[in-house]
């Protein structure tokens, strides 16, 4: 008999989180789906902890991380896929819920609302909740395009989208250093992507990215989307992610090299 539920997980040294994260589905859903891209850590020795139903494969580490997810997905064999990341939970509201809409069929996807915590502060404000990413769908009705870090998975047509309430619980960074971490290595992948483009570093580039570009991002989500409601965790969010701007831009000017703008 088909499994009605798998999970699809793509991992990379995750062993601070995957066993939050597993523990999360123990006893509930179908398989996991472990895409690991050669984690030097424990990950997959915890993750083998968790018995048969976890099923694990080893890939590369690309830079474009959705590699590995679409290679999850495309791995995984239940007549629904729940794509997670190692560092998000599944609450008991939450799996109530998806195990309720799958056994409806009433429609092909489903969107789930991500609560995300940052410096021990759930983001409530700033923009940052509900945060809808498509996670839930039939399988064969999604896949990865690979071409932008921050890309959700592409639908094929006609696939009929639903909305779950309950939030998938984020916790992307376990200090703020981890956060920085993070932050320098999408500020790098955003520069390749504009140097890829051939986008050059101009004066008039230099003035969008270092005054137009951050001013509007913290004025939109510190005042207009009331990130100031979420305390210091809420301002140094707001700050970190506008100041994104000039790194992306000085790592564009230095892959060019000093004599173009």
């Amino acid at each position: 008999m088909k499994p009605l539920l798998s999970v699809a997980l793509a991992v990379h040294n995750e062993e601070k989180n995957i066993h939050r994260c597993l523990t999360s589905l123990y006893g509930w859903v179908d398989e996991i789906v472990i895409v690991d891209g050669k984690s030097t850590d424990l990950t997959v020795a915890l993750a083998r902890r968790f018995g048969k139903k976890v099923r694990i494969f080893h890939e590369e580490n690309p830079p474009m991380f959705h590699k590995n997810k679409e290679k999850a997905l495309k791995k995984a064999i239940g007549e629904w896929i729940l794509q997670l990341d190692a560092d998000e939970i599944v609450s008991p509201a939450l799996k109530k819920e998806i195990l309720s809409k799958i056994k409806q069929r009433k429609v092909g996807a489903y969107s789930i609302p991500r609560l995300n915590y940052f410096l021990g502060t759930a983001l409530k404000k700033g923009g940052q909740y509900p945060d809808y990413t498509i996670r839930l769908y039939r399988n064969g009705a999604a896949h990865f395009a690979c071409k932008s870090i921050h890309e959700q998975v592409t639908l094929s047509k006609d696939t009929q989208i639903g909305c779950i309430s309950q939030p998938l619980l984020h916790y992307p960074y376990e200090s703020f250093s981890s956060y920085l971490h993070k932050w320098e290595h999408y500020c790098t992948l955003e520069a390749s992507t504009l140097y890829k483009q051939k986008v050059v570093p101009t004066f008039t580039l230099g003035l969008t990215y270092f005054i137009v570009k951050p001013i509007g991002w913290f004025f939109s989500t510190y005042l207009r989307h009331l990130g100031f409601l979420d305390g210091f965790a809420g301002f140094v969010f707001s700050a970190f992610s506008a100041l994104r701007f000039w790194i992306i831009y000085i790592q564009l000017y230095e892959k060019y090299g000093s004599n173009t703008a």
